[in-house]
Parts: C-alpha cells; structure tokens; sequence
C-alpha cells in the first residue's frame, strides 16, 4: 500500500466491506458506508471549488460527519487542518487565517460566529462555509454557504494521485506563549506513524477500539486511522465519560481502551468500576503525559491488562515510543522507539553535543514521520529542526542500556528553586503513591529568596483524607529536602486541556 492517505478509505472499503467501522452513540456505519459517502462529500467539495493542495479546516466535534469530511479532504488531495471543537472562535480565526484556508466545515453557529470574527478582524475569510445545518445569514458575494446535507448528493470522485511527501495536514499546537504554530504533516509521516503504532502495538482485523481522544490531536487520529488501515471497530463519542468508557467497554466486549491519564485515574475511582466487565480488553494506550508508576500498577491490577505508555508530539504525527505487549512491563520507562525512527540525549545548552547511557539532557529524534516545519514560521522551524534532520522535543530524557526512554519532564517546566534544577513529574510520582491522591500536578510559585518553589496540587480519592502535614511527610520520606514541596493546595479538579492533559501552565496562577 502506498504510504498515503488519500485512498484509505477507498482501501478499507474493499478488504473490510461491510464490517462495522464506526460506532458513536446508536449509529452504526460500515467501512464501505463510510467510503461512500467521503466520495460523494468529496465530490460536493471539488463542485464547490476545492482542489488538490487547498487547505480546509475541519471543526467539528467526534463523529461520523468528522471521520468523512476527513476522507473526503484526503481524496481530493486538498491539506487538512484538524482544529479541535473546543478551541475559541477567536483561535478558529487565527488558525483560519493563518493557514491560507479556502473552506471551512463546522457547526452552523461556529461557521457564524467565525465569518463575524473574521470580517471584524479585517482578515481574509473563506470561499467556502460548510455548515452541519443550513446558515442563516445576509447574503455576501464573497462567501458560499453550504449545508453539509448537500454535499453528500453530490457524484462520488475517486481518490486523486498523491505523493508520500505531499502536505497533508498541517496540525496546530497547542501553544503556551503567543499564537500556535502549524506543524506540516506531509502523507508519509501520518501514513507511517499509524502504520508503526499499529505495527507495535500489535492491533489486528476485528478488534474493538473503546476511545474518546479528539480525533483532530494527533494520536486520536492516529487511532482512527489505524482502525481504516487495520480493519478495526471505533466506539468514540463527543467527550470523555467515565461511566460511558466502563459501559462501552463491557457492553461492546472491547479489546483496547486508548487514552490519556486522566481517564484511567476517572475510571479508577469511578463507583461503578467493580461491577463492570472488563475481561475482553487485552492491553490499553496512554499517552500524552507521563504517568506515575503507583496508577500504572492500580490500573493494570483493575482492568486485568497490560497499560502500554506511548510517547508522541505533534510534529512527529502522533506516537514514536512505546511498549509492545509482546514485551515485559517497563514501568518508569515509555518504552523503545518505533522502527526506523532514531533517538538521542544532547545536552540542553548545545544540541551538537550527544551524551550518554543513562544522562540527562534534551530528546532529539529523527525519522519518517518528522514534520517539514511551521508554517510561515522560519524562526520556529530553525530553532526546532538541527542539522542532519533532527527534531527537538523539548522534553528532558534519559535513555537506558537496553534502549528504554524515560522522560523525566518538559523543559519549560523545570523548576529552579535557590539553583537546583526540580522536575515536576518526579515530585508527581511520589505524590500519586499516597494512597489517599488521585490525581496530583507540581507547579512553581515565586519566592523572593529562592526565585521558584514547588507547589502540589491534590485531588482526593472519592472518600479519603489526608492533611498538608501528612502530605508534606510522606514527601519528605522519598525525595531530597530541596526537592519536597513548600505547600499543598487541596483543589476538586485540576485545570486540563482539549485533550484531557493536566494544564501545569495554569496552576503557575
């Protein structure tokens, strides 16, 4: 198969047929429904003006009208910009703009709401607003508006002729300073990073997939494309629910649950978790934030499967290490790096400089699905792509003699307190052993003496205590004096992204 997108439906259609694809909420739709009606969708869109290497920004939530819009902007070869459904009008705008986009597809009220934005800002807008159902709005030459209905009455098309290294995507981050940037996906690196991630983690025709990742983030996407490539069944709804994983799980005899920590640790506390099951699964995926070995080992003893980790970015396509479950648990560690793509440690003051076995320093890694750049941001390109087709990641690392990365934190979220270096996530993984935490992130606050000191943020678990002291103590029975933290604040929830990661960023307020 060639390393594209642009035929993957049209693929999956003739080796799986009628199998069920797709299941959110009661509806039920086929590879080969699916495929049809991307082809007619994508016949709508190329009537209306959309051609090969357009941009067309999808914002819609999980759904089947997602999934097609998807396949539909892939068949045409046109580029898509994945924008998640809980982003601002305001970020739509930015990213609409930004990108050069000719269409959008939305909701009718954000499609209004963005086309205001737009002419208010005095930005360029659309040719094309495709809407879920028909726009009410004053007539204006520039801008056709279409109901989404309607483009599905259209002919079918056939998937044009891509090449591997043509845009494909082009995935904003989530950027924690200023506007985010793109990154550009070319076919070959989301083609490649399904197909490893598959590959390793051993996924099979036939299997249930229980999932709630956005499928505009990049390993969302990476789980429903590799369903297409496979041949697997997505069960996905809008957003996340505990009590909806659990029912989904057992109602539907899933073999794989994929998620970020944040689900394990609503669906460990959940009251309905010892009543539920969970037999089918085999093994479950969790990325997006490293997660302490105490939840890992809680979570693997109640669902009764192995939790594989995963580490990925945006601008690498989705994941690039992991564990197999072919392989013995390596908690502590995200596993080894995918086929053909290489890792290295380099010293985080000077790039060129490699270090070794079991030393810290910045992860760079290279290989198929490593983005072209940003878009229109040669700054931000030069400074994240070295010599020799290296990627900083950002993240500080170690690699061990067998090959096994651990990450040990974000760069950007090291705190320095009176010159020593402390990485939240180590103090996180002594924290989330209490018994009595659920959930915990490490956060600096300033200090007139020291500059930064480290401050806990603690949810309970649902009917336990614990005081600041006993907290305090426990800390100071596993970490060095400079590393315990100053004070713990008891909060109900911790802030999060889209995506369901902790938001360190806003705990710094």
């Amino acid at each position: 198969m060639k390393a594209v997108l642009s035929s993957l439906s049209e693929q999956a259609a003739k080796r799986f047929a009628d199998q069920t694809a797709l299941i959110v909420g009661e509806k039920e739709l086929s590879f080969n429904e699916i495929d049809s009606l991307a082809a007619r969708f994508a016949g709508g869109l190329r009537k209306n003006g959309v051609q090969r290497g357009q941009v067309v920004i999808l914002h819609l939530p999980n759904g089947w009208e997602w999934i097609v819009s998807y396949y539909a902007i892939a068949r045409l070869g046109a580029v898509v910009v994945p924008a998640n459904f809980l982003l601002s009008i305001e970020e739509i705008a930015y990213i609409t703009a930004n990108s050069g986009a000719i269409a959008v597809i939305a909701p009718r009220d954000r499609c209004e709401a963005l086309t205001q934005t737009l002419a208010d800002a005095g930005a360029r807008e659309p040719d094309l607003v495709i809407a879920l159902s028909p726009v009410a709005v004053a007539a204006q030459e520039t801008i056709a508006y279409l109901d989404f209905d309607s483009l599905l009455r259209e002919v079918a098309v056939p998937p044009v002729e891509v090449e591997p290294d043509d845009l494909f995507t082009i995935a904003y981050t989530s950027g924690t300073t200023g506007n985010p940037k793109g990154a550009m996906l070319t076919h070959r690196n989301v083609f490649m990073s399904t197909a490893l991630t598959a590959t390793v983690h051993v996924r099979c025709p036939g299997e249930r997939v229980v999932s709630a990742l956005p499928f505009p983030h990049v390993y969302g996407n990476v789980v429903m494309n590799a369903c297409f490539l496979v041949g697997m069944t997505l069960i996905s709804t809008e957003r996340f629910d505990a009590d909806w994983a659990l029912q989904s799980i057992e109602r539907y005899k899933a073999t794989l649950f994929e998620g970020v920590p944040t689900m394990f640790y609503y669906m460990l506390t959940h009251p309905s978790l010892s009543h539920t099951d969970l037999r089918s699964l085999t093994r479950c995926t969790v990325g997006g934030q490293t997660m302490p070995v105490a939840k890992i080992e809680a979570i693997t003893k109640v669902l009764g499967c192995p939790l594989l980790e995963l580490w990925g970015m945006t601008e690498v396509a989705g994941p690039v290490i992991s564990h197999s479950p072919y392989l013995p648990a390596r908690h502590g560690a995200i596993g080894l790096p995918f086929p053909g793509v290489e890792m290295k440690i380099v010293t985080t003051d000077d790039s060129s400089r490699t270090l070794g076995i079991g030393e810290s320093g910045e992860l760079v890694v290279r290989g198929p699905t490593v983005m072209r750049g940003y878009l229109g941001n040669a700054e931000a390109t030069s400074s994240s792509l070295l010599e020799g087709g290296w990627l900083r990641t950002g993240d500080v690392a170690q690699i061990d003699a067998e090959g096994y990365v651990h990450i040990l934190d974000r760069l950007k979220d090291m705190i320095i307190t009176a010159g020593y270096k402390i990485f939240p996530a180590e103090l996180e993984q002594v924290l989330a052993s209490h018994p009595a935490v659920a959930m915990v992130a490490v956060a600096p606050v300033k200090d007139d003496l020291k500059g930064e000191l480290a401050k806990a943020f603690i949810v309970l678990d649902p009917g336990l205590r614990a005081t600041e002291g006993e907290i305090l103590e426990y800390c100071r029975k596993h970490l060095a004096s400079y590393k315990v933290p100053r004070s713990v604040a008891f909060v109900d929830s911790l802030p999060r992204t889209s995506t369901g990661k902790i938001l360190r960023r806003e705990l710094r307020s």
